[in-house]
């Protein structure tokens, strides 16, 4: 097992180099220079070549890569151009919001997809079977920011139930989770229902009916745990996903995360802060990958990594 973390810990390597050296390029591609626009619009020449020089960015573009990576290698991700503070400090206390939100509308999209799903599993081509679908199939169709905006329109401004942005207590994470998880639990739902239609069709389930044993224990200790390894794959990639989809979600609610500074910093063309955010969640998602493969082994012990 830990011979197999490790080899997908070395791949990941070349990964995140290759990831650094596109995010390096293309962010390089975008029209604006970073100089001018710290120094503001009527600085003079000097003024914008002397910002350039400090920040190192009147270096040729291998060398500024090569200083990158040093850095990179002794975790320091530099410095933003444009407020001079640590890279790392800024990621770490707004990767806490961005991991957050992420794992609260995992859990949301857990809890409402493997449900709908078992729900129409157990009683396909029913009125249960299609409103469960019915119900994933607009989570899927609904855009976030819509789907936010709605739900802050109902609880927040018409109910006044919960607040409608920003940070402080934990019910301001209630309506962002939700908007975000309810995308993700039809995904989870329409996977769900097609595994456990599958499972409950093998020859070991019919024999654990014929045995006698009621449908409640079928279902929930037999078929339910061998249907889940195609979900947590699909748990897995959603949860990279949201990893993203969250920067829609942390505009729409005002939330301090890794979206909202991830957008700052392009329109700014903040160098340093791009590449962080981004190696970042490329790490994620390599992460992300390796739980996946371990809750493999979790659920199905005749799955093994050597």
């Amino acid at each position: 097992m830990w011979q197999y973390i490790a080899r997908k810990l070395l791949i990941a390597v070349p990964t995140l180099l290759a990831v650094s050296l596109i995010v390096f390029t293309v962010i390089r591609l975008i029209p604006g220079d970073p100089a001018r626009i710290l120094a503001g619009d009527f600085a003079t020449p000097e003024t914008v070549a002397e910002i350039r020089a400090q920040w190192g960015l009147d270096r040729p573009l291998p060398v500024q890569y090569g200083v990158y990576l040093t850095r990179l290698v002794r975790g320091d991700l530099g410095r933003s151009i444009v407020s001079g503070q640590p890279v790392r400090r800024e990621i770490v206390r707004r990767y806490q919001v961005t991991v957050g939100l992420a794992v609260l509308g995992s859990l949301v999209a857990i809890a409402m997809g493997v449900l709908a799903g078992v729900m129409g599993a157990t009683r396909p081509y029913t009125a249960w079977d299609y409103g469960a679908m019915a119900l994933a199939l607009t989570g899927v169709s609904t855009p976030i920011f819509w789907s936010g905006l709605l739900l802050i329109l109902l609880f927040a401004v018409t109910l006044n139930w919960l607040p409608s942005g920003g940070v402080g207590s934990p019910t301001h994470y209630v309506l962002p989770a939700v908007s975000l998880g309810y995308f993700t639990a039809g995904v989870v739902a329409r996977q769900a229902r097609s595994s456990l239609l599958e499972v409950l069709g093998q020859d070991y389930v019919r024999t654990a009916r014929a045995k006698g044993l009621g449908e409640r224990a079928v279902v929930y200790h037999h078929a339910l745990r061998n249907s889940l390894i195609p979900v947590i794959t699909v748990i897995g990639i959603q949860f990279g996903r949201m990893l993203g989809g969250a920067i829609l979600t942390e505009t729409v609610f005002s939330l301090p995360g890794m979206g909202s500074y991830l957008i700052l910093a392009i329109g700014q063309r903040d160098y340093p802060v791009v590449q962080g955010v981004v190696l970042t969640f490329a790490a994620s998602f390599v992460l992300i990958n390796l739980a996946v493969d371990m809750g493999y082994a979790f659920l199905d012990p005749r799955i093994r990594h050597d």
